[in-house]
């Protein structure tokens, strides 16, 4: 569980809201299948850690052949609720409409998607700034992967939570891209919520340089020759397409 000196003391005690409100939660490591709740019983939730966002997402991973490496950006986030009869009239979510499986998806919160373990944040103004999530941090971390042994040869936490202090967002900041490598040793990575584009050492995991843009890189960036010569990085920012170029 989150302390208030990983976040901040009213969020400590939001997720401590949610723990007593969801009764509990079930956890016996990876892959945890959610509990059947009966309708009517006290509330029960299974926590999956990581959850279907969890681990190494669609981005996949980056190859240095030369170095032996893999590098791979991870979300540590999860999953929670549990598995009931389905209800009448109740919406279980996108695409269950007609469906004749007599059981779905439930929480605390009804009928449908899972939510995540995760409570508000709140100024001392009373002002809701989003959520986070409501175990220890990192949330998000680069890593470097020796192929050969599968062992981990660095990793680092990636991202921030601009929600909290500044001496507090270090945190990881979860997203759904991949890093892409190029051969002079740099890993340039989005794949987080706080509009910030990176750069790594390959061999040390030392963060070079970023970028705030106006939106976030939720793709893995490219890397191609110029016409003029040079090697440039291009990566997605929501709606809009955005380059560098690499020095000479």
């Amino acid at each position: 569980m989150v302390r208030p000196e990983d976040t901040t003391p009213q969020h400590a005690a939001a997720c401590e809201e949610l723990w007593e409100r969801s009764g509990g939660f079930v956890n016996q490591g990876p892959y945890t299948p959610f509990l059947f709740h009966e309708d009517g019983a006290p509330p029960r939730s299974t926590l999956q850690l990581p959850g279907a966002l969890g681990g190494v997402n669609w981005g996949g991973v980056a190859a240095d052949p030369s170095r032996g490496l893999l590098f791979l950006r991870a979300n540590d986030s999860s999953l929670v609720g549990w598995i009931e009869r389905k209800q009448p009239g109740k919406n279980y979510g996108n695409g269950t409409a007609g469906s004749t499986i007599p059981y779905d998806r439930g929480s605390v919160d009804g009928a449908g998607p899972y939510f995540s373990f995760s409570a508000p944040v709140i100024n001392e103004a009373g002002e809701r700034l989003g959520s986070l999530p409501c175990y220890r941090p990192p949330w998000s971390r680069l890593m470097a992967i020796d192929a050969n042994s599968a062992e981990v040869v660095w990793q680092t936490t990636l991202g921030i939570s601009e929600q909290l202090p500044p001496e507090k967002q270090l945190t990881g900041s979860t997203g759904s891209a991949g890093p892409s490598v190029t051969a002079g040793g740099l890993v340039f990575v989005g794949g987080t919520s706080d509009r910030r584009f990176r750069a790594f050492d390959a061999d040390t995991g030392e963060q070079l340089w970023e970028v705030t843009l106006d939106g976030n890189v939720s793709a893995n960036p490219m890397t191609y020759l110029g016409r003029d010569g040079r090697q440039y990085v291009a990566a997605v920012a929501d709606q809009k397409l955005v380059a560098f170029a690499l020095p000479q």
